[in-house]
């Protein structure tokens, strides 16, 4: 390994004499220790100059070869160091509002009895954030995530379904297939980039949208769950959100069979090479924790 090191120092740095600068070491111990790499090796890898030190064929093929390694064993000593050290200091996680409220803050709560030393800040909120720019140790999002530089972990994925009151459902009969919703009175989300008035489902294996329509609208999940057990119409939306009005015969699900995929929930980290133990210990209890929700 530290052959391996000095001789990545002296490729990139471009000369023994920076490399030796860099690894804080003098230049004959990274001469010693490169000669003793190429002995091993059995040809040379760095052609050397008075200024500057290049690669040989043979040594950039090995550079190419030995780079990807050297990181992967500096990650794993490095995820083995972390595995030994108790969390400790302060968590920032960011979240959606009723996700964070419903599902992070009882993992947070059991994280902090498990792991005295640990402080958590958490930010609630349905508009994106940066992560990076934000400085939080990670983000929970619910939805497919473009590709980018943070690292992800996938914690579950989530039912979207089609409720109502049994009140409403004995005056205006059940919907058995989405097109139907067009004769019922629909209950629509409105946010700040208009109305959400595009109900997502599986049709013919395929995923398209259905417009509905409806007298009444709102802009907060609490009052649209409130307007379908009056039964002020149909309501769509997550199933974890309705669970316990379901449960208590508040609310009926229908068009089961044809309800979307279901939608992901991700970690979202920096991208730094190794989480610290506290983010990848939290996320391993959320994840755990989530396995047992009915989402």
């Amino acid at each position: 390994m530290e052959e391996i090191e000095v001789f990545l120092a002296v490729i990139e740095a471009g000369s023994q004499t920076a490399a030796a600068r860099q690894l804080g070491r003098s230049l004959q111990s990274v001469n010693r220790v490169l000669a003793a790499l190429e002995r091993s090796v059995g040809v040379e890898l760095v052609r050397r100059t008075t200024r500057q030190s290049v690669a040989t064929e043979a040594g950039l093929a090995f550079y190419r070869r030995v780079k990807p390694a050297y990181a992967e064993i500096n990650e794993a000593r490095l995820e083995a160091a972390n595995r030994r050290v108790e969390p400790s200091g302060l968590l920032r996680i960011a979240a959606p509002v009723l996700f964070g409220s419903t599902h992070v803050v009882p993992a947070i709560a059991a994280f902090m009895a498990r792991y005295p030393r640990i402080e958590a800040d958490l930010h609630v909120s349905d508009r994106p954030i940066d992560v990076v720019g934000d400085g939080f140790d990670l983000a929970v999002r619910i939805r497919e995530l473009p590709d980018s530089s943070l690292k992800v972990r996938r914690l579950g994925e989530l039912r979207t379904v089609v409720y109502g009151a049994p009140g409403y459902f004995a005056r205006h009969g059940r919907p058995r297939h989405p097109d139907d919703l067009a004769d019922h009175q629909c209950i629509v989300r409105e946010t700040g980039r208009g109305n959400t008035d595009m109900w997502r489902f599986q049709l013919g294996g395929e995923v398209k949208t259905v417009q509905v329509n409806g007298r009444f609208r709102a802009d907060h999940t609490t009052a649209l769950h409130a307007a379908a057990c009056h039964g002020i119409g149909v309501g769509y939306g997550p199933f974890w959100q309705i669970r316990d009005l379901i449960y208590h015969g508040a609310l009926e699900i229908v068009l089961e069979d044809f309800e979307a995929p279901r939608m992901p929930v991700h970690a979202v980290f920096p991208p730094s090479a190794i989480p610290p133990a506290k983010t990848r210990l939290f996320v391993d209890l959320l994840a755990e924790k989530l396995k047992h929700e009915r989402l």
